[in-house]
């Protein structure tokens, strides 16, 4: 049985589907099965052309973009876990520079295209949140990129130190913002953002308020690194949450705690 294609307009759909072909996607079962194949005289299952793309039985279920907010969150959490191993000093590590090509790709491009791709589901919390971190991760990583400029711009350590402690209160009051948002959604979100916003804190107090202070500046690094380790397992617990809850069969399912 040979298929055709069917270009859509305004007058062959009804207006709830129409809004859903403006998304990028239609609803497969209210169109796929009810349009008439030239070739077959009858009605038949044919692929659909709207806005240049093909939707049909091929497509993935309802034609709908899969849930982008797994990748997102694994990507932060991933980012996270690296950024507080390093600034808890674990193995001896002290310079986080191997930190700037995990946080380029993995928390800013796949985080960012996570936020992007959460645009067209309708999921305005999740694609700003994916965006704005995507970005912070991005924008972080280049302070410590040679090519940028940033770090050699500050002659005075004292004066880059304040300068970052400025970056990352920034970063905290859009967190709070973040929390003030989600704090009635779940549970999980709400602690794994209470302990990001605290690990902020943290980190802010210790590259501005102690900066003149050097053994006590790294001792409150430490701690903020605590946090961000706690911090980037609830965001890991979510993401495979969120992985799970995909599945059909799922080996386990784990709750979020709806608020």
């Amino acid at each position: 049985m040979s298929t055709s294609q069917v270009n859509l307009d305004r007058e062959s759909i009804s207006p709830s589907t129409y809004t859903d072909v403006e998304r990028g996607w239609i609803n497969v079962k209210e169109c796929s099965g009810h349009v008439p194949s030239a070739s077959t005289g009858g009605n038949s299952t044919i692929p659909i052309i709207a806005h240049g793309h093909t939707f049909g039985r091929a497509a993935t279920s309802n034609g709908k973009i899969a849930n982008p907010g797994p990748a997102g969150a694994i990507s932060f959490a991933a980012t996270a876990l690296l950024l507080s191993l390093f600034n808890v000093q674990a193995g001896g590590v002290e310079h986080p520079e191997v930190l700037v090509s995990m946080a380029v790709f993995t928390g800013g491009l796949s985080q960012f295209m996570a936020g992007m791709w959460e645009y067209p589901r309708g999921n305005v919390f999740n694609a700003t949140l994916f965006s704005l971190y995507g970005s912070f991760w991005m924008s972080y990583a280049t302070i410590f990129i040679p090519a940028s400029g940033i770090l050699a711009a500050y002659k005075d350590p004292l004066e880059l130190s304040h300068a970052v402690g400025l970056y990352l209160i920034t970063w905290t009051i859009v967190t709070a913002f973040f929390l003030f948002v989600v704090i009635r959604r779940n549970l999980a979100l709400t602690v794994m953002l209470s302990t990001i916003f605290l690990t902020l804190v943290i980190l802010s107090i210790s590259q501005y308020s102690l900066a003149g202070m050097p053994i006590l500046s790294s001792r409150v690094q430490k701690a903020g690194g605590v946090f961000g380790i706690i911090g980037s397992l609830l965001c890991f617990y979510i993401g495979v949450s969120e992985l799970l809850a995909a599945e059909l069969r799922p080996l386990v399912r784990l709750p979020l705690g709806v608020l």
